[in-house]
């Protein structure tokens, strides 16, 4: 029996999804991300963190409100209400990277029992990266064009030599266990593979950051900026304002602030501080943000 306070609750319906179901994404050369389905939205979130108080305002204000303290505080568990689905296309190399989040659920194309996707990224004469001489799994600057040039024309090569060998292999007769041990990790593959919003965010941060490596960036990026920004804008919003685009002061930077007063002659109860910066509400008094604002340049004050 439903309990009487929580009611019955319908599928929530995203508009901006509906239009993009079934679309295909362009990614890298010959890449794809396709939405294949959705279950819930920004709704959804806001429906499990009040279920305890059956059912909540409809106010987008309020609701965006409560979105933004769940991101802030990282309450994750209403944020795994909401799944999504996608088909992917992606290069063998990358989608190593991509396995390595373990919190989805994967279905991939198998070379065993199918033919291998006749499909390898190539990169462009001025895509070729340098090794980082700071950073031991990044790159930096770019060849140029002209060694570029080179490399791209034995990437062809190489390309096309593994693909002939396999298809030989497979004419052969080989098992398609064994003829696929050749073939570059630039062969294309591709899966489905559906994920909570929770740990899709969590994705998001990772590959998105600067320090993701640019191809499978690309695809974070598309991701984020084509359908998670339409799914769920209010907690893309919030996402972005406390995670992207947030850094976190660890225990010896904040005893490095305040031992050397930076924030000692600000008045923190003067409210014309706060003017200008949403932090004061129609009412001339801080928001529950502001306040918790206030206690953190309370404690970079060491008062």
């Amino acid at each position: 029996m439903l309990n009487k306070f929580m009611g019955k609750t319908k599928r929530v319906v995203v508009p901006a999804m509906e239009e993009i179901l079934e679309k295909e994404f362009p990614a890298l050369d010959k890449g794809f991300i396709r939405l294949v389905d959705y279950m819930g939205g920004d709704a959804s979130i806001v429906q499990a963190a009040r279920v305890s108080y059956g059912v909540g305002t409809k106010k987008v204000s309020e609701d965006r409100g409560l979105i933004r303290y769940l991101m802030r505080h990282r309450h994750t568990t209403p944020f795994e209400m909401a799944e999504i689905k996608f088909h992917i296309k992606v290069p063998m190399d990358t989608w190593r990277q991509w396995i390595r989040h373990r919190t989805a659920n994967v279905n991939e194309y198998s070379t065993r029992y199918s033919v291998a996707i006749d499909d390898a990224q190539q990169t462009s004469e001025n895509e070729w990266r340098m090794q980082s001489s700071s950073n031991k799994q990044g790159s930096e600057e770019f060849f140029p064009p002209k060694l570029g040039r080179e490399f791209t024309i034995q990437e062809t090569e190489v390309q096309k030599y593994a693909r002939k060998v396999y298809e030989k292999r497979i004419a052969a007769g080989m098992a398609r266990e064994q003829a696929r041990k050749d073939l570059p990790l630039s062969t294309y593959t591709e899966a489905y593979w559906k994920i909570d919003l929770h740990n899709l965010l969590h994705f998001s941060g990772l590959r998105m950051d600067s320090h993701a490596q640019k191809e499978i960036s690309d695809y974070a990026k598309i991701i984020g900026n084509e359908i998670i920004a339409k799914w769920v804008p209010l907690t893309w919003e919030a996402f972005l304002d406390y995670r992207m685009n947030a850094k976190i002061f660890s225990g010896p930077e904040i005893k490095f602030l305040k031992e050397r007063g930076i924030f000692t002659n600000l008045n923190l109860e003067d409210l014309d501080l706060y003017q200008g910066s949403g932090f004061v509400n129609e009412k001339g008094v801080l928001t529950r943000e502001g306040k918790e604002f206030q206690e953190k340049l309370k404690l970079l004050q060491g008062s």
